[in-house]
């Protein structure tokens, strides 16, 4: 049994994508991080960085106590190798899968979040920092296009965690002020897997917990206030709780 601790983002959808494509037995529990759910002790104490998503699996290969584990694209390896789907075990293609996984971890995520704050949240535009994230997250999707003209999916022929990764990223691209026509690659990967089955029940699901934005005036000071302070206060009561 895995919980999943979860709330309709980019980064909770991945790991809804992998349970419903693998059919794993696990529990949903929503972590409302618009209302500061994150910052409670009992889940920071399994995900230090205060984010979701991160999951607690109740059966771990080693037989030992539930093991937690945070960071999407962490999660996503973790389940791809217990149990051994998504992930292809011959070396040349698992490194290209691993390669663009950790291409969306560390660059288009990243990217495309300070798009999303700029473009859409942020208290006043800022020209120079929504030209930048908007133009960098053209660059990727330009990248992504180009890798997608050579095969199906990111990491070859067949599905696997790059394309959970990278999707959900994709989904807000109107937002994000990227034309999908203009990257003829990327549209038909994105439609390939919008019509999987797995993909509308996870989003299907997603929209059940919350259909509320995740910003709005009450969350912009929980999501956008945090500081070295903060985290420091946070862990020093999480320590002081039994």
């Amino acid at each position: 049994m895995i919980d999943l601790h979860f709330w309709p983002t980019p980064n909770g959808y991945k790991i809804l994508l992998f349970v419903e494509e693998t059919g794993m037995e696990h529990r949903l529990l929503p972590v409302d991080i618009g209302r500061g759910e994150q910052f409670r002790p009992e889940f920071v104490k399994i995900s230090p960085n205060a984010r979701m998503p991160a999951i607690v699996d109740h059966d771990p290969a080693d037989g030992g106590a539930p093991l937690a584990v945070f960071e999407s694209g962490a999660i996503l390896l973790y389940l791809a190798e217990k149990t051994g789907r998504f992930l292809p075990a011959e070396p040349r293609r698992r490194t290209q899968t691993l390669q663009w996984l950790f291409w969306q971890v560390g660059g288009l995520g990243p990217m495309a979040g300070q798009n999303h704050h700029f473009v859409q949240y942020a208290p006043e535009p800022v020209p120079y920092a929504i030209q930048r994230y908007v133009d960098e997250t053209g660059r990727l999707y330009g990248v992504l296009d180009a890798r997608l003209a050579e095969c199906e999916f990111v990491g070859g022929p067949d599905y696997g965690i790059a394309d959970m990764a990278i999707y959900p990223w994709i989904v807000p691209h109107k937002r994000q002020r990227m034309n999908l026509q203009e990257f003829p690659n990327v549209s038909r990967w994105f439609g390939a897997i919008r019509a999987r089955a797995a993909t509308l029940r996870a989003y299907e699901r997603g929209r059940a917990v919350s259909d509320r934005p995740v910003v709005d005036e009450q969350s912009r000071k929980i999501l956008f206030g945090q500081n070295a302070d903060s985290v420091r206060r946070l862990h020093a009561g999480c320590r002081d709780q039994p």
